[in-house]
């Protein structure tokens, strides 16, 4: 399994839409890594590949793209999509990864980049059942726990359920925080007195300490949190399953990114609440 799990690096690192790629593959090929020029050098030299890049259009990109993942896609292949994206994006990615032999799985993330750089990500996944007996081995070393959902898309489903939830506390804190400061209250006592009720969870204090801070440091950048949301929108809409809380929180996040914190931390709809 190390070499499906060097593979993941290297896709990441192939995106170039989320910073500095560059200095960020220069570390892994310092640290043995060997880097891919393209996707489909990726797919060659690896068992499983692993992909994990910004958006639903950047995961088909990789795909789809000119030397993209099915150049070199084989019966003997096995891809792992975990970008956070919707059920039909993978849906596609799964029919073309399949019509050429290949396996599938995809295995969307939740948790924070601390719990990534501390590997206690919660893994969701779903499609190829003997692919996910494989990536055990990576799984436990990225996450603490990894969930196999059946068929392709629950996985996506599932996510951006959880996103859902996590986006709309996280703008109704945000929006609690601007009414405590306008009413002429101390934010750390608002915090303090939050911490000892039933809704204190690690989530919503980390955030908090992040708006009274102030410099909303990237644990999940805004502009996922709010293409998360308007993909469980999108996913709404199919099943015709009114979520107008979901639809204002996005709003106030899309106002938020318009605003210039898009790569800032989703905290920072604070900013947007606030003012």
């Amino acid at each position: 399994m190390a070499r499906s799990s060097l593979v993941w690096l290297l896709l990441v690192v192939a995106d170039g839409l989320e910073g500095n790629t560059t200095a960020s593959c220069a570390d892994f090929v310092k640290a043995g890594a060997e880097q891919g020029l393209t996707p489909s050098d990726v797919v060659l030299a690896a068992d499983i590949t692993f992909s994990c890049v910004a958006d639903p259009q950047a995961a088909k990109d990789m795909v789809f793209g000119n030397c993209g993942v099915l150049t070199e896609i084989s019966p003997e292949k096995g891809y792992v999509e975990m970008t956070g994206i919707d059920a039909e994006t993978s849906q596609d990615i799964a029919e073309a990864i399949t019509a050429k032999g290949g396996r599938y799985l995809e295995a969307q993330v939740q948790g924070s980049k601390t719990q990534a750089q501390e590997g206690t990500l919660v893994i969701l996944a779903a499609g190829d059942r003997t692919l996910f007996d494989e990536c055990q081995s990576c799984f436990e070393a990225m996450g603490k726990n990894s969930f196999y959902l059946g068929e392709v898309g629950n996985a996506s489903k599932m996510n951006l359920v959880l996103q859902l939830m996590a986006g709309v506390t996280l703008a109704g804190l945000a929006e609690s925080m601007a009414l405590a400061d306008r009413a002429g209250l101390q934010q750390k006592d608002v915090l303090e007195v939050l911490e000892l009720t039933s809704l204190a969870c690690p989530a919503i204090l980390d955030k908090g300490r992040a708006i009274i801070e102030g410099g909303f440091p990237t644990q999940l950048p805004l502009q996922h949190m709010q293409k998360d949301l308007r993909l469980s929108l999108g996913m709404s809409d199919q099943l015709e399953q009114p979520l107008p809380l979901a639809a204002a929180a996005n709003e106030v996040y899309k106002h938020a990114k318009r605003l210039g914190y898009g790569e800032h931390d989703a905290s920072a709809v604070y900013i947007r609440a606030r003012f």
